[in-house]
């Protein structure tokens, strides 16, 4: 029997071949019954129409060109509402998407009390101390990237929001933090996400990383549990509801990252904006200064420091006077955040325009559908903050989400946008510019390929700055 002599050969070889050979093996392996099984699947007549090619080719442009690709399936489908596959496999989860219901409803709770009157007040000073001590950093003038200096800015208010003061008074250990949550973004791969149980090299770091990251946050809660002394942070909140370690270092490590990029990607382009658009610089500013001169100081602050100054006003005129920084913010979600929602349907089959949605698969809408269309806002990619809200359209805007999903963290995000642009526009004179130091015309076109920051092409665009004489 020479083919079973054959086999049992072929498998000797196996056995004692190296575990390169042996893992190339497998995925190729892999990959001929994921391209079989396809093989033998047929469209249902109710089911969206599939994108042309072998589900395999959707893989890369999913994960790297999120943007062009949804869009180029629309119009290779012809249809508003298309399918694809990737391996058969779940594609991301949120943050929070393993932990139970209860628990992840107690992060929501926490994260509401978080942003109760009380919290929220008692963070400005913090907020504003945190914002002037890094600008000052910055110096009397110069130029810098404002998707990293700004996104650090952010990352520390974040942090101090979210987390302690063992770790938000520490520069060094906020800098450690920021370099491993860029380590778990850069890490993300097509393979990390749809075969998590593979061990690339990709998904190594990012345990590393994780591992990490958890260490920082398991060891603030033991030195606040040793000192025995209470503070008012978040942190201090987690520990007095009596909540699991487990539920306290998953709120801090999950929604830091989720609150600093977001937030971050916001004020990076809100100042990118403000910068290259003069006018509205100028109403913004007017709109700061207005707001300083109806809550006066009742005694002078140390230095003259218009952060003191700032971090005096209470917090309903911070939500409530500043309608011009409101519409600044709202047309930069429009413009420049690249969301797309994805939700899973758990069950029971449900249809969307008469195409069939299978219990466990997921769902995806790109905001850029209502966004970037010129029926709801004509000249779409224009940054123009004196656009009409439309009141009339359905989710015509869903910068904060929509629905029964929402931006739990809406609240603290604005305060922070808002504190950290009026700082800076009271402290700096800016515009913006290119690698080789010319002023641009215009801002730098979002790349909502960029599904974390809506970053611009490399060397396109800088803030050029100039320290005003007023002390921060």
């Amino acid at each position: 029997m020479p083919y079973a002599v054959g086999l049992q050969a072929a498998a000797s070889a196996l056995l004692h071949a190296g575990f390169p050979t042996q893992f190339t093996l497998a995925i190729v392996i892999f990959l001929l019954i994921m391209h079989v099984i396809s093989c033998f699947e047929q469209e249902q007549p109710d089911a969206p129409k599939t994108l042309p090619g072998h589900s395999l080719s959707a893989i890369h442009p999913f994960f790297r060109r999120r943007f062009d690709f949804l869009n180029w399936g629309f119009h290779a489908t012809g249809q508003s509402v298309f399918q694809f596959h990737l391996l058969r496999l779940p594609t991301l989860k949120g943050v929070t998407s393993d932990l139970q219901n209860k628990a992840r409803n107690i992060i929501y709770k926490r994260l509401a009390t978080v942003q109760r009157n009380t919290s929220l007040s008692d963070l400005i000073p913090a907020i504003l101390e945190d914002s002037r001590r890094i600008m000052e950093g910055w110096g009397s003038g110069g130029s810098f990237d404002p998707f990293e200096k700004v996104y650090e800015l952010i990352f520390q208010t974040t942090v101090r929001s979210l987390t302690c003061s063992e770790i938000a008074d520490d520069p060094t250990i906020v800098a450690r933090l920021k370099v491993l949550y860029d380590k778990l973004d850069h890490g993300t791969t097509p393979a990390t996400v749809l075969l998590p149980w593979l061990p690339t090299p990709a998904m190594l770091k990012k345990l590393w990383a994780t591992k990490q990251i958890y260490d920082i946050v398991a060891h603030a809660i033991a030195t606040r549990e040793q000192s025995g002394v209470p503070q008012n942070d978040t942190l201090q909140m987690l520990l007095d509801s009596k909540d699991d370690k487990l539920i306290i270092v998953g709120f801090i490590m999950g929604l830091l990252i989720a609150g600093a990029r977001a937030t971050g990607t916001t004020a990076s382009w809100l100042i990118t904006f403000l910068g290259a658009n003069p006018e509205w610089r100028a109403k913004a500013l007017l709109e700061v200064q207005t707001l300083l001169s109806n809550y006066p100081l009742s005694q002078p602050t140390p230095n003259g420091s218009t952060s003191a100054h700032l971090a005096t006003i209470p917090l309903e005129a911070w939500e409530a006077e500043m309608p011009v920084l409101d519409s600044l913010i709202r047309e930069t979600l429009r413009i420049a955040q690249p969301h797309s929602a994805m939700r899973r349907n758990l069950g029971p089959d449900l249809y969307i325009e008469n195409k069939r949605v299978p219990t466990g698969s997921y769902v995806i809408y790109p905001f850029s559908d209502v966004h970037l269309d010129p029926e709801l806002y004509p000249d779409p990619w224009k940054f123009d903050p004196s656009r009409p809200v439309d009141t009339k359209t359905p989710f015509g805007y869903v910068g904060w989400g929509g629905g029964k999903t929402t931006c739990l963290g809406t609240r603290l995000a604005k305060l922070e946008l808002k504190m950290v642009s009026s700082l800076f526009l009271l402290g700096f004179q800016h515009h913006i510019v290119d690698i080789n130091g010319k002023v641009a015309d215009v801002a730098p076109k979002p790349d909502w390929n960029d599904i974390h920051m809506c970053r611009p092409a490399k060397g396109s665009c800088y803030v050029k700055y100039e320290k005003l004489e007023t002390q921060l």
